[in-house]
């Protein structure tokens, strides 16, 4: 590959993603599913590149840029590091934690369960079926195409070749699960009176619909804390964002040159990314204060479009066509897992606001962090059930059980040690539910009817 080639991959993809945001703003059928433009445009470059119609120039790499691409997504989550708020932690220790005991359980569920179907059931109508192949259904639908990516990547070392490309299309299925499916449930829920902030599901905002915000509802991308006179803003915080990047990628090949060790890149650029948001500071004579999380995120989220658009279009369709029997069960099985998920565990775990936290749960354990806040701003547009704010404080707890997954899953599932991995991640989910049970966050028995908005309930305990 040479940097002319990288030049005209991504040249293509940017016009392609550029064409599918112009359809998104103009076809009311992709408004009306909230089709991402980054997922429309790679299905028109698998339509038109080299593995279908063959239209478009795109080289033999694409399929590898994923694999690049998601350490740096890795690094951006890890640059932003984490925030505790133990003073609301403290004032609404009941609705979060039943919360984070709920994220926890749905993606332990989601680890465990389709690996224990496809070890019992799958592999032994299927025998050349390995051991890894479930946790194939969480690296897409909990992770998305970035952690598709990165655990395919881990998988392929050890020797399962089409795991990336299985991988990216189970993620593709689980963006589309969670757009139709949500808003499915989106519809029934206002019809039942489930839902608290919005009545009407024909409410929508046009901004949401087409993805082109107006002036008057644009909000800043993020500061210039850097002068441009001396380093571009930009170019300032990319920079943050390569060095833990290229490290992770030099330190892990030293690891494995040295110990025969190997880890996922990733897993390294984002403790790397750890270690200099701790190193960096945040105090008064620390650098992170010229840090803005905004602009950070900005350029993961960027990076993360191209990363859908090469998943996508780089697909190998034969090997698809060739997996699609076992493939097919673990998605339907996957789908059925989420469903249940939202509609029996969610009311089980979430006393106030239940289905705008289960929803935007459904959304994230589908697709991506992206597809739940559109299904949550649907119903919940001010984010009046605290949601997002309950997810910012919690969201740490899920990282070191969810990175484990990633990194130590493939590895024990084909080296075989499956029963211990299952084990663990169905250890976490019954000590959650103890937990929920002793802290009286099990609300299986409470009427929908009697459920109130996360205000009205935070209203009532403060007086």
């Amino acid at each position: 590959m040479t940097l002319n080639t990288l030049l005209v991959d991504f040249t293509f993809a940017s016009i392609l993603i550029f064409i599918s945001m112009y359809l998104r703003s103009k076809v009311k059928f992709l408004q009306r599913n909230f089709i991402p433009a980054s997922l429309l445009a790679g299905f028109l470059g698998l339509a038109l590149g080299p593995g279908f119609l063959n239209l478009l120039p795109f080289s033999g790499e694409i399929g590898s840029y994923a694999g690049v691409i998601i350490i740096f997504v890795f690094a951006s989550v890890g640059i932003n590091g984490f925030s505790f708020s133990p003073g609301n932690m403290k004032n609404d220790l009941n609705r979060m934690g039943a919360y984070a005991s709920y994220k926890i359980v749905v993606m332990c569920v989601l680890i465990f369960a389709p690996i224990i179907f496809s070890i019992l059931f799958i592999s032994s109508w299927i025998p050349d079926i390995n051991y890894g192949f479930g946790l194939i259904l969480a690296a897409g639908f909990y992770g998305g195409h970035g952690t598709a990516a990165a655990v395919g990547s881990t998988f392929e070392n050890l020797g399962f070749a089409a795991a990336t490309d299985l991988g990216m299309t189970s993620a593709t299925i689980g963006i589309l699960a969670g757009i139709f499916g949500g808003l499915i449930f989106i519809k029934i829920a206002t019809k039942k009176g489930y839902t608290h902030y919005v009545k009407d599901f024909s409410r929508i905002p046009e901004d949401m619909r087409t993805g082109l915000v107006k002036s008057t509802n644009r909000n800043s991308m993020g500061e210039e804390t850097i002068s441009p006179v001396a380093l571009d803003p930009l170019a300032f915080h990319l920079a943050l964002i390569l060095i833990p990047s290229g490290l992770g990628y030099l330190l892990n090949n030293y690891i494995a040159n040295t110990w025969g060790l190997d880890f996922p890149t990733f897993t390294i650029a984002f403790i790397i990314a750890l270690l200099m948001y701790v190193v960096l500071g945040r105090g008064k004579k620390g650098v992170y204060k010229y840090v803005d999380e905004n602009v950070v995120t900005r350029l993961g989220s960027s990076a993360t479009d191209y990363l859908v658009f090469f998943g996508v279009a780089s697909i190998k369709l034969p090997v698809i066509l060739e997996y699609a029997l076992p493939l097919g069960l673990l998605m339907v099985s996957g789908i059925i897992l989420v469903t249940l998920l939202l509609w029996v565990a969610g009311p089980a775990m979430n006393y106030e606001s239940w289905f705008e936290r289960s929803i935007f749960v459904y959304g994230y354990a589908t697709g991506v962090f992206a597809i739940g806040l559109t299904l949550l701003r649907i119903i919940d547009p001010e984010n009046k059930s605290k949601t997002l704010t309950d997810t910012a404080i919690v969201g740490p707890i899920n990282t070191p059980i969810e990175l484990f997954a990633w990194s130590a899953g493939p590895a024990m599932l084909l080296g075989g040690q499956h029963w211990t991995f299952a084990g663990i991640y169905i250890a976490i989910s019954i000590v959650c539910v103890i937990i929920s049970i002793k802290f009286k966050w099990w609300y299986w028995k409470v009427p929908f009817g009697e459920r109130p908005e996360a205000t009205a309930q935070a209203d009532k305990t403060s007086t």
